[in-house]
């Protein structure tokens, strides 16, 4: 064995000289040899550069998605937005429809109501005709009716206040032109100017609004 071996490293010497001059002579062949050990190592190169290039540069199929996606949003925000106008739109519909039938509730009976003051105006008359002096034990019949109209004209009083339907009765208060409707304006000694000193015609609220305004007269200065 030891014989082989030192025939093999006699053959080997003389030719170890020649190798190192071709590589030195030729470095492209180095090269070359160095790229054909690392084929692999390329090809990942390759593929890593071709990734970065797509990346950089979208294809076309992206950009046309992307610009779909953005007008998918745009018409879904109008939808959205004309979704929100019409439920808006149909709240404030529904709050008028209602307040019209509230009002319809209270103020429908006022053409009613009308025709109901003329009854308590002549009720209120009668009872006012009445001499007071003849109202006595002596004269009961006179006295029984007399009874009957108060008790009468009290009733419908009551009738009117259940449903909302008060009296106006603005005796030394302001004039409030919404309330009241001025017959004349006359001085009157010790009285404020702008207040009412009579009233001719007593007026009527319902619900609040004013239904019939009190005639009156107004206070002036002298």
């Amino acid at each position: 064995m030891a014989a082989v071996a030192q025939c093999v490293r006699g053959a080997l010497r003389p030719r170890l000289p020649l190798l190192s001059v071709a590589l030195r002579t030729s470095p492209r062949l180095l090269c070359a040899a160095t790229q054909q050990k690392n084929p692999g190592q390329n090809l990942e190169e390759d593929q890593s550069q071709s990734q970065n290039e797509q990346k950089v540069e979208p294809s076309s199929a992206e950009k046309l998605l992307a610009e779909e996606k953005a007008k998918l949003e745009e018409q879904l925000k109008e939808v959205t937005d004309k979704y929100k106008r019409a439920l808006a739109d149909a709240e404030n519909v529904r709050q008028r429809s209602q307040k019209l039938v509230e009002e319809a509730k209270l103020y429908g009976i006022q053409s009613f109501c009308k025709d109901l003051l003329e009854v308590a105006d002549i009720l209120e008359k009668a009872t006012e005709s009445v001499p007071k002096e003849e109202i006595k034990d002596d004269n009961p019949h006179l006295k029984s009716l007399y009874e009957g109209l108060v008790m009468t004209e009290v009733q419908i009083q009551k009738v009117f206040k259940k449903h909302g339907l008060l009296r106006l009765n603005p005796v030394g208060a302001k004039f409030d032109p919404y309330e009241h409707e001025a017959l004349f304006h006359t001085p009157v000694e010790g009285q404020e100017p702008g207040t009412i000193a009579l009233v001719s015609k007593i007026g009527y609220k319902l619900h609040g609004r004013t239904l019939r305004p009190a005639l009156v007269g107004v206070v002036k200065d002298a």
